[in-house]
């Protein structure tokens, strides 16, 4: 068969399959569809083709079973041996040996927590332990407004706020705390910790910027983590390190022609060493470079200020300017739960987006309405607050330099927590390391709680480099945690401040604290 007859069969048998063909329904579209196709983009038409090919390939590939085993199949002895050898990692980090020490000598309190409380040994002692700051969980009005509730709404709602767990009261205490600071809208999330962790996600993604303090708190630290952010760091309370990194920031930007987001992260107290931020000139930065400002309140809320509205009131900020307030209802408010105000938008977009508002169960009617009434009752007796920073000062002035020469208080003064670290010149000299200072600390504590005064350690959770925090370290020193309370009468303040202080002395000139020999002051 020479080439022509074999081109004539292949035209014939062509002519013969275009015919079939068109007796299919619907054959006419689909050639009028390749027609069109390939005049107006013969790539396409390739692309397709290959498609076409490789989906009449894969429907005529075989089958593979899954039921096959694929493995190697161990006796049951051999099963038994390896289940034996396998040591699971601990959850958690085995104990210090000051960690043990502590939980055995750990005091437990018997009936409700107030300033002055019964230990389970039978002794009474003077509360600075305690966050109850105003004496508020001993407040009458209080306990029958959440005694009423708890009736009302019995013990939780037992769903997300999205779902079935919101209820009337919660949105009456997200009304009352936008009311209280001044701002548009707040929402209420079931715990203060993973409030701020979820706020940073919920605004900050991969490709923003974020400058934060070096000394932040664990939980702001955690939301940085999520967010995936590019983390850049100041030096604690170093406006100008703050100015030059948030300078540096703009100008690479517009070097690169391409703008993000750009949130500055702070707190009001600082949670890690008690000292106050500056809030005025934060915003004046702020509003320089164009960013916008998370500030977390947890340890300023119902604390600073004439009112206790926070830090915003203290420096005579307007709220309106903070684009986003964090804040615990725990501690002072003796409530639970935490909250964040600003602008409706901001808030009503954490509804969908804030994890831990979305995946977890609603505050307990409850405790929204302790927060209400706790927030009316600062508002309608300011003088609670007044007591209280009347206490403070009589503390720190027991323990200032002149009448302790072992220990200094970084703490703000208006701030109830008080924290007593040792003095930068005796660790010096007696070349004290951190475990060193703790193991002291701890004995200071142990001493005053033997002469009827409860205090306790800072012990917040070690702060070190993560892969995501890059350049983050921030040393925690040891400190102790003195918390004030408007519950104590003046001359009862005044007795513990010396009590602490003859502790501290008591501890640091015994013997064989005195380390390597040095003279003892």
């Amino acid at each position: 068969m020479d080439l022509q007859d074999l081109q004539t069969r292949l035209n014939l048998f062509l002519d013969h399959a275009a015919t079939t063909f068109q007796k299919v329904p619907g054959s006419a579209v689909l050639i009028r569809y390749v027609r069109s196709s390939y005049q107006n983009d013969p790539v396409r038409s390739a692309i397709e083709l290959v498609l076409v090919i490789f989906f009449i390939r894969y429907l005529l590939s075989p089958s593979y079973s899954t039921s096959k085993v694929n493995y190697v199949k161990l006796t049951e002895d051999e099963i038994d041996e390896l289940v034996e050898e396998w040591t699971p990692e601990p959850l958690v980090a085995p104990l210090t040996p000051l960690e043990e020490t502590s939980l055995e000598k750990l005091p437990i309190l018997v009936g409700p927590s107030g300033p002055k409380s019964k230990l389970s040994t039978g002794k009474t002692v003077t509360n600075l332990a305690s966050y109850n700051f105003y004496n508020l969980n001993a407040n009458e009005q209080i306990k029958e407004k959440a005694i009423a509730t708890l009736r009302t709404y019995g013990v939780g709602p037992c769903g997300p706020p999205q779902f079935y767990g919101t209820q009337d009261v919660h949105m009456k205490a997200e009304a009352d705390i936008a009311t209280y600071l001044g701002t548009e809208k707040c929402i209420v999330y079931a715990q203060a910790f993973s409030a701020i962790s979820s706020v940073i996600p919920a605004f900050c993604k991969r490709g923003d910027v974020i400058v934060a303090d070096r000394a932040v708190n664990y939980s702001i630290r955690r939301g940085l983590e999520i967010s995936r952010s590019n983390i850049k760091w100041y030096n604690h309370n170093d406006f100008e390190d703050l100015e030059q990194v948030m300078k540096a920031v703009a100008a690479e930007q517009k070097k690169k022609g391409k703008l993000t987001r750009r949130f500055i992260v702070t707190e009001g107290l600082f949670e890690t060493c008690g000292d106050m931020n500056n809030l005025p000139r934060l915003v004046e930065l702020k509003e320089k470079y164009k960013f916008r400002i998370i500030l977390d309140e947890t340890w300023s809320f119902g604390v600073l200020g004439r009112t206790g509205r926070g830090l915003t009131e203290h420096q005579n900020v307007d709220p309106t300017q903070i684009d986003m307030i964090v804040g615990s209802l725990a501690g002072p408010l003796c409530a639970g739960g935490g909250f964040c105000a600003g602008d409706a938008d901001v808030v009503e977009h954490q509804r969908i987006a804030a994890a831990a508002y979305t995946f977890s169960a609603a505050l307990p009617a409850m405790l929204a309405m302790t927060a209400s009434e706790s927030l009316n009752v600062l508002q309608s007796n300011p003088e609670i607050l007044a007591g209280c920073r009347e206490n403070i000062r009589l503390l720190r002035g027991q323990l200032a330099e002149g009448r302790s020469e072992w220990v200094v208080a970084t703490s703000a003064a208006e701030n109830p927590v008080q924290l007593l670290v040792l003095r930068e010149e005796v660790c010096r000299a007696r070349r004290l390391g951190l475990e060193d200072q703790e193991r002291l600390l701890q004995e200071c504590v142990d001493e005053a709680l033997a002469n009827g005064v409860l205090i306790t350690r800072f012990k917040g959770m070690s702060i070190s480099t993560h892969n995501s925090l890059k350049d983050g370290n921030w040393t925690v020193q040891p400190a102790l945690k003195v918390c004030v309370t408007s519950g104590l009468s003046k001359k009862d303040i005044e007795k513990a401040g010396v009590t602490i202080r003859h502790a501290i002395t008591k501890v640091m000139t015994k013997k064989g604290n005195n380390k390597l020999g040095l003279p003892a002051a």
